[in-house]
């Protein structure tokens, strides 16, 4: 068999927050969430329980300082159109998280903006990738 990429876990000190961000920018929804030993842990997924892959945040007020990722170290996802690129941008602007603003990569890497989660984390929005086309 196959493996099969399921989930990337990672930190977060406010997991009410993450959610949102995660709900309002990037449509996720909560396919589980529980409390380990005091610990809250989400998964996030696009559809719902039937997911095949999920972002899991477990919330830790322990999390030393925030530093600035490096570009290098981000979650990227496909928008339908460059508007959407652009309203994405618009929203994350208002919003204060706004990283990167809409950007003409050319070929490949198309049209995109950065944004930043509640931890500082990266996350892309781009049109016009190859990636995942048919």
């Amino acid at each position: 068999m196959k493996p099969a990429l399921t989930h990337v876990a990672r930190p977060c000190r406010d997991i009410d927050a993450t959610i949102a961000f995660y709900r309002d920018l990037a449509g996720l929804c909560v396919v589980h969430q529980r409390e380990d030993d005091g610990v809250r842990v989400v998964w996030l997924g696009e559809h719902g329980i039937d997911d095949d892959f999920v972002l899991v945040f477990i919330e830790s007020s322990t999390l030393g300082p925030i530093t600035k990722p490096h570009f290098a170290d981000h979650l990227g996802y496909d928008v339908a159109q460059p508007k959407d690129v652009d309203a994405i941008a618009l929203r994350a602007r208002d919003a204060g998280v706004l990283a990167e603003p809409p950007t003409d990569g050319g070929p490949v890497v198309g049209y995109y903006c950065m944004v930043r989660d509640p931890d500082g984390n990266l996350v892309e929005f781009s049109h016009g990738q190859s990636i995942g086309k048919k």
